[in-house]
């Protein structure tokens, strides 16, 4: 589960950081400055409501996992990433290069906008492998309830749980790094 929620954090932290940087060379209507320093207070705000949203939601499927069984299909960490990325590059670009426009208005708001949300996916992802070493599980979500979506989203009627050893994710939905 937390794979998917890690899975948007590196793509919009870098196209948002690209973009910010970018628009800091972009006079733009209201300066630098005011852009900058709006764009920090956006970046705070963002990654905060990213990382509160849908707090009761994970909460109330990690109360009620059950063991994953022998007819769940549970997929790789590296192919979850690859089919998220795949099926949300276009939003991606397409955020991106919002980001880039609005800094003729506020120079570099809009890219650290965009790394505020990568960064509020990125430390929900990490509160995730919280609950997962507390608990000593990996939390998973079913590929036919996620699709291309939310590891919350209606469709999803339940997270599965295996062991923390299993798959190629580390708690937090990092690599897990083979010794």
């Amino acid at each position: 589960m937390a794979v998917i929620v890690r899975a948007g954090a590196a793509p919009l932290w870098w196209a948002g950081l690209v973009a910010a940087a970018a628009g800091a060379f972009v006079p733009g209507l209201t300066g630098r400055r005011i852009g900058l320093l709006t764009g920090a207070a956006l970046f705070i705000v963002t990654g905060a409501v990213v990382l509160l949203a849908r707090g009761g939601r994970y909460a109330e499927l990690a109360r009620g996992t059950t063991r994953a069984g022998r007819g769940d299909f549970l997929q790789d960490r590296a192919v979850t990433v690859r089919v998220w990325r795949r099926g949300h590059r276009w939003w991606l670009l397409g955020a991106f290069v919002v980001a880039v426009a609005s800094s003729f208005a506020l120079p570099g708001a809009g890219g650290l906008v965009l790394a505020g949300a990568g960064a509020g996916l990125w430390a929900k992802a990490v509160r995730i492998g919280q609950r997962e070493r507390r608990d000593d599980v990996l939390y998973w979500v079913r590929t036919d309830w996620a699709g291309h979506g939310s590891p919350v989203a209606k469709r999803v009627q339940g997270h599965r749980t295996t062991g923390p050893a299993a798959g190629d994710a580390a708690p937090g939905g990092a690599r897990r790094r083979r010794r």
